[in-house]
């Protein structure tokens, strides 16, 4: 049978909820071209590549 709503305090609600919403780290891959950190699956802003081919002019 359930326990009514007011007899677990917010405190002791909120201890048990929090492992559930805990963020994760993103994925970080080095870039083969030039080495520098990014999000896997997107363009380097370093050098403007992304699967070897070159997108975006970066100055």
């Amino acid at each position: 049978m359930a326990v009514p709503k007011k007899k677990v305090s917010s405190a002791r609600r909120d201890k048990r909820r929090s492992n559930v919403w805990k963020l994760e780290m993103p994925g970080m891959t080095k870039c083969p071209k030039c080495g520098e950190y990014n999000l896997a699956h997107r363009v380097c802003r370093a050098c403007g590549t992304y699967k070897g081919e070159q997108v975006i002019n970066v100055d």
